[in-house]
C-alpha cells in the first residue's frame, strides 16, 4: 500500500457475471428514468425538473408581483445548482409551463416569445424573461415553515425540497405526460373549482366512490377548450380504472353569409393539436379530393382561433361535412387517459380518480401537521422572549443599572434574583451586583432579547401590550395543539384551506370558468363518396406513357388530342364523375380510380404511377369503368386464367389489390368482360382454341387454370363470345369478320388448338 492507494481493495478487478451486471445497470437506469424524469409525483403533480425550476425561481425572488429575470439566468441557475441535464432541456420545460395553450394554469409568467399554438418554438432563452405566477406561489406556500423534507442536491453543496407543499391538486389541475422505460403517463388537465369540490366531498365522505366524485368532476377541462363527445359511462370507466380514451372535438358554428350562403367557423381546436399542421391536413384533403364537399380552408386567427371551412355548395349539410372532417383530420382526437403516477414519490402505479385525490389530501394533511408544529415552536420561542421582556418591564430600573454599571451584563441578568428590590443606583458606587454564583430565572434567550432591545423600543414595553401579545399567542398555540391532537379538526382545517383555494382560483377568477363542454356525438350516416360528387360526364384519356386526365364532357373518341412529344393515345373512353375506374396492370393487381379526383383536361394530366402505386416494371393492361354486376376474364401470358367478379377486384388503397398471381417472366395479359358462353384463346403460335366458359372456375384470387397448352411461346389474347353468334375479329382492313363454323377449333380446355382461320389478324388479337 502506498500514498496512491488509500483503500486495500483499490485497483483490484472484481469478477461479475455479465447477465447480472447488465441487469443491475439496466434496472438502475430504468428506475432513474421513471422516478427522476418521466412520472410525476402524486402529491404535488410535478416532475423533478419542474420542481427545481420553481424552487430556483423562488430563490431568485421572482414573485408574481416582482420583476422579471432573463430566462437564461433562471435555466442557468437550475442547471448549475439542482438539475445538471442541459440548459436546453430545462428551458424547454420552463417554456411549456408558460404556455397557456399547453397548461391549464400556467406556473411561469413569460415575457417575450414563448411559442404559440401553431407549433412555433420559443425564442432563445437570452431573449425572454420570466417570473412565477400566483399558481406557482400557491405550490410553494409553506416551504419556509418546515412543510416538507429537503435533500442534498446532486453535488451535496445545496439542498432542495423532495416535494412541494402544493396548495391545490396540481397533478389533475395541469395534468402531466411522459414516457419511461416500460411505462408512460398521460393525465389531462382539470378545473380547479371542480377539483376542490371533489376534495371537500372526499373529506366529508371518505368512503365516496369514483362514480360519486364524477358528479363534481365530469371530465377534463382542456386549456384550448373543445367538446368531449364520449358518453358519461365511458368517462366514468376511464376514471375508475385510470386508463381509457376520451374523444375531444373542435368547437364550431355555422356563420350565415346571406343569400343562402354559409361557412363553418372553428373557434376551438383539440388539446395538443398544432393549428398549422391541422390547416395543412385540411388543405391536403381538399387537394386530394378525399372530401369533395369541402371547397376551401382559411386561417383568420389572431389572438383567438378562427378557422374558416367553406363548403363546395350551399346545399351541403354542415353536420355531414363536419362528420367527415372529424373522421379524416385532427378536428377530432382521442386523448388516451393513463394516470400512472408515483405514489409517495416512490411507487409507480396506475391510479383511479379517488386514489389521486386521496394522495393529495394525505399530503396536505401532512403539510398541515408539519406547519402547525413549526408554528408552535415559533410561538414557544416568542412566549419565552415575552416572559423575559415582561420581567424587564417590571424591573426596568434594575435592568438599566445592570447594563450601565455591571462588567458582565449578560451574566448579571442570568443570575439576577428578581424577587429582591434594589434602590436606583445613582452612580457606579451605589450599584449592587447580583450573586453570580447562583442562576436566575431568566434564560439565555430572554437575556439576549433584553440586551438586543433598542432604547426607542422601551416606550412600547408596556405591560398591557406585552400581556395582550402573550395571551394571543397562547390562544393560537392552544388552537394549533388542538389540531395536532384531533384528527377531525385537522380535516376541518384542511377543508377551510381548500375553500379558500376555490375562492381564489375558482370560477370568479379570470380564466377559472370551465372551457371544455360536453355533448353527445350524433350518429352521422356514412355517406358514400359517390353521393357527394355531382354526376357529370367526363372522358378519361390515358397515354402510352401512362399520363392520365379527365376531360369535361363526353367528347368524340376519335378526336385528335395533344400529348407530350413522343407520346400518344392508348386508352380513351367515356365515364361519369361518380363512376369507379379500374386499372389492370401486368403485375396482376387491380387499382381503383375516382374520375372526380383525376387531373383536368387543360394540361397533359399526371403520371398514373403518382396516383396509384404501380411498380415501374409493370405495364398497364387495361383501363375501364367498373360495373359491379359484371364478371371478368383474367389471364396471364403463360396461358393461366379464371373468372372473377368485378366486386372482388375493387381496391381500397393506393397499393391496389392482387387478383392474378404471376411469377418471374410471366405477366398479366388479358382482362376482358365475360359476354357469352364460350372462351376463345390464341397463342403466339397463331393456334386458336375454343372451349365452354363453364370449364373455367370463378375465383377471387389465384393463378387460375391452364387455358391453352404451348410447347414454346406465350398466350397472346383471349375473349368470350356466344357460340351461336360466331367468333368475330377485325381484319387488316378494319372490317369486322365473323366465323360461325367453329367446330374444328372447339376442344377441351388446356388443348393445343388449331391454326387460326383464314383472315385472322397478324397481331394475333381478337380486337
Amino acid at each position: 500500500m502506498n500514498d496512491l492507494t488509500d483503500e486495500p481493495n483499490m485497483g483490484l478487478i472484481t469478477a461479475e457475471p455479465l447477465r447480472r451486471a447488465i441487469g443491475e445497470r439496466y434496472l438502475t437506469y430504468a428506475l432513474s428514468t421513471i422516478m427522476d424524469r418521466a412520472l410525476p409525483d402524486a402529491r404535488d403533480g410535478l416532475k423533478p425538473v419542474h420542481r427545481r425550476i420553481l424552487y430556483a425561481m423562488r430563490e431568485l425572488r421572482l414573485s408574481p408581483t416582482g420583476g422579471f429575470r432573463k430566462s437564461a439566468k433562471i435555466s442557468g441557475d437550475v442547471m448549475g445548482n439542482y438539475h445538471p441535464h442541459g440548459e436546453a432541456a430545462i428551458y424547454d420545460a420552463m417554456a411549456r409551463l408558460a404556455q397557456d395553450f399547453n397548461v391549464r394554469y400556467p406556473l411561469v409568467d413569460g415575457q417575450g416569445n414563448f411559442g404559440n399554438i401553431d407549433g412555433d418554438n420559443p425564442a432563445a432563452s437570452r431573449y425572454t424573461e420570466a417570473r412565477m405566477t400566483i399558481f406557482a406561489e400557491a405550490l410553494l406556500e409553506g416551504l419556509a415553515e418546515d412543510a416538507v423534507d429537503y435533500r442534498d442536491n446532486y453535488d451535496g453543496t445545496l439542498s432542495e425540497p423532495v416535494v412541494l407543499p402544493a396548495g391545490f391538486p396540481h397533478l389533475l389541475a395541469n395534468g402531466a405526460s411522459g414516457i419511461a422505460v416500460g411505462m408512460a403517463t398521460n393525465i389531462p388537465p382539470h378545473n380547479i373549482s371542480e377539483l376542490c369540490d371533489a376534495c371537500l366531498h372526499l373529506i366529508k365522505t371518505p368512503q365516496a366512490r369514483d362514480e360519486t366524485l364524477l358528479n363534481f368532476i365530469p371530465g377534463p377541462d382542456f386549456p384550448t377548450g373543445g367538446v368531449i363527445v364520449d358518453p358519461p359511462a365511458v368517462i366514468a370507466e376511464a376514471y375508475r380504472t385510470g386508463r381509457g380514451p376520451i374523444r375531444l372535438r373542435s368547437r364550431w358554428n355555422v356563420e350565415d353569409l346571406g343569400r343562402g350562403q354559409w361557412q363553418i367557423v372553428v373557434t376551438e381546436i383539440p388539446y395538443q393539436v398544432q393549428k398549422s399542421k391541422l390547416i395543412e391536413k385540411l388543405a391536403e384533403l381538399i387537394q386530394t379530393k378525399k372530401i369533395p364537399i369541402l371547397a376551401d380552408v382559411r386561417d383568420e386567427s389572431a389572438d383567438d382561433i378562427r378557422v374558416i371551412l367553406e363548403p363546395k355548395s350551399k346545399n351541403v349539410d354542415p353536420d355531414v361535412l363536419m362528420g367527415m372532417l372529424f373522421r379524416n383530420s385532427d378536428l377530432e382526437v382521442r386523448f388516451s387517459l393513463n394516470m400512472n403516477v408515483l405514489i409517495d414519490g416512490l411507487t409507480p402505479k396506475v391510479c383511479g380518480l379517488k386514489e389521486i385525490l386521496q394522495a393529495f389530501l394525505d399530503h396536505r394533511r401532512e403539510v398541515l401537521l408539519r406547519r402547525s408544529k413549526h408554528r408552535i415552536d415559533k410561538i414557544d420561542h416568542r412566549l419565552e422572549v415575552l416572559e423575559g421582556l415582561l420581567v424587564a418591564f417590571l424591573n426596568l430600573d434594575r435592568v438599566i443599572d445592570i447594563i450601565r454599571y455591571d462588567e458582565d451584563p449578560k451574566l448579571a441578568l442570568l443570575c439576577e434574583d428578581w424577587t429582591k428590590s434594589y434602590a436606583r443606583a445613582m452612580n457606579e458606587a451605589d450599584y449592587l451586583p447580583p450573586d453570580k454564583t447562583e442562576p436566575g430565572e431568566l434564560s439565555e434567550v430572554q437575556v439576549e432579547a433584553i440586551l438586543n432591545m433598542r432604547l426607542r423600543s422601551l416606550r412600547r414595553l408596556e405591560e398591557m401590550e406585552l400581556t395582550r401579545e402573550r395571551d394571543a399567542l397562547m390562544e393560537e398555540r392552544a388552537g394549533l395543539q388542538d389540531i395536532l391532537d384531533n384528527e377531525t379538526l385537522q380535516w376541518d382545517k384542511l377543508a377551510e384551506q381548500i375553500k379558500d383555494t376555490k375562492k381564489k382560483f375558482g370560477k370568479d377568477y379570470e380564466g377559472g370558468a370551465r372551457r371544455t363542454s360536453f355533448a353527445e356525438a350524433g350518429v352521422i350516416e356514412e355517406v358514400p363518396l359517390e353521393a357527394m360528387i355531382e354526376k357529370e360526364p367526363v372522358t378519361i384519356v390515358c397515354s402510352q406513357m401512362g399520363w392520365i386526365r379527365a376531360m369535361s364532357g363526353h367528347i368524340d373518341l376519335t378526336r385528335e388530342l395533344k400529348f407530350k412529344d413522343g407520346d400518344g393515345p392508348k386508352f380513351i373512353f367515356h365515364a361519369e364523375t361518380t363512376d369507379k375506374v379500374l386499372v389492370f396492370a401486368s403485375n396482376g393487381r387491380f387499382y381503383t380510380l375516382a374520375p372526380a379526383t383525376l387531373p383536368g383536361g387543360r394540361g397533359m394530366g399526371e403520371p398514373l404511377r403518382l396516383i396509384v402505386d404501380i411498380p415501374n416494371d409493370a405495364d398497364i393492361v387495361d383501363i375501364f369503368v367498373s360495373r359491379p354486376d359484371r364478371k371478368l376474364l383474367v389471364a396471364s401470358s403463360a396461358g393461366d386464367g379464371f373468372i372473377v367478379s368485378e366486386e372482388e377486384v375493387i381496391a381500397q388503397t393506393r397499393a391496389g389489390k392482387q387478383v392474378l398471381n404471376v411469377k418471374g417472366d410471366v405477366k398479366a395479359q388479358v382482362c376482358k368482360p365475360v359476354m357469352g358462353d364460350h372462351v376463345a384463346v390464341v397463342g403466339e403460335n397463331r393456334k386458336v382454341l375454343i372451349f365452354p366458359l363453364s370449364e373455367l372456375p370463378e375465383l377471387s384470387r389465384g393463378k387460375g387454370v391452364r387455358l391453352q397448352k404451348y410447347k414454346d411461346g406465350v398466350m397472346n389474347d383471349a375473349t368470350t363470345f356466344d357460340l351461336s353468334g360466331g367468333l368475330s375479329w377485325l381484319d387488316p382492313a378494319g372490317r369486322t369478320r365473323t366465323e360461325t363454323e367453329l367446330g374444328e377449333w372447339i376442344a377441351k380446355r388446356a388443348s393445343a388448338g388449331r391454326m387460326a382461320p383464314r383472315g385472322f389478324p397478324r397481331d394475333n388479337k381478337f380486337g
